[in-house]
């Protein structure tokens, strides 16, 4: 008969929680995205944790209709079903992200992972949650620049990548969902002060469709808090900012 735990300690919780996401498997050599594959899936009754991996989309889908693109091989492509998600879906996601890929990483609201480059952001990794609120699921699509060469980031976008080699993309993955599991299931002021520790706006002058003025953090429920010039405040609660004017 095996001892109890000490109390107030829970060894086996994160390895349970680990267990929940990431199975069944599903990883396609090439596909038109990984999102469309797990809604499909989500409609067809697949249960909480179910992942889609690919090493190639040739129609990733990204934030405002964009596409994401990265060469075979080289980038961690995935979308996660979970049933009955967190309120704080994207901003929990976005701060596991961050804890893998490291210190410099910063999120870019809502839901961008950049670093700094210049006097400027460059994207490492892009988040898109899509679902059925009226179901109870969502899917979680997460793209991460692991292992692309310098030479491969496209020249008329600021982005960055890992530059880690190839063959550690399953070591990141699991680095990943391991991360994913702590942070889906953190209290959402947990969440919150994770995710205000990266803030890469808070402080900064930017502007977006509908005016400008200086980010001031994000609310309790992850809306972007901006103090406007002539005085008071506004939140937003989607769409894109930019830093400074709009180009």
């Amino acid at each position: 008969m095996s001892a109890a735990p000490p109390a107030g300690r829970e060894p086996c919780a994160e390895r349970q929680a680990e267990g929940r996401i990431g199975r069944p498997r599903l990883h396609l050599r090439r596909t038109d995205s990984t999102n469309e594959r797990a809604r499909a899936l989500a409609l067809a009754g697949a249960p909480h944790g179910t992942l889609v991996t690919a090493a190639e989309q040739t129609a990733g889908r990204g934030r405002q209709g964009r596409s994401w693109i990265a060469p075979a091989g080289s980038s961690l492509l995935i979308s996660l079903l979970l049933r009955s998600p967190p309120r704080l879906l994207p901003l929990a996601a976005a701060v596991a992200v961050c804890d893998v890929a490291g210190e410099r990483a910063l999120i870019k609201w809502p839901n961008d992972v950049v670093v700094a480059s210049g006097d400027g952001l460059a994207k490492l990794a892009g988040i898109l949650v899509e679902g059925r609120p009226q179901q109870d699921w969502a899917v979680l699509g997460i793209g991460l620049n692991v292992a692309v060469g310098p030479e491969e980031l496209p020249a008329e976008l600021r982005a960055a990548s890992m530059g880690l080699a190839r063959g550690e993309l399953e070591p990141t993955l699991a680095r990943l969902l391991a991360a994913l599991a702590r942070r889906l299931s953190e209290a959402p002021a947990a969440t919150l002060a994770a995710w205000r520790a990266r803030d890469a706006l808070r402080g900064k002058e930017i502007s977006w469709a509908g005016g400008r003025g200086r980010a001031a953090g994000v609310d309790g429920g992850g809306r972007l808090i901006v103090e406007l010039a002539p005085g008071g405040r506004t939140t937003l609660g989607a769409g894109e900012v930019h830093l400074g004017a709009i180009a």
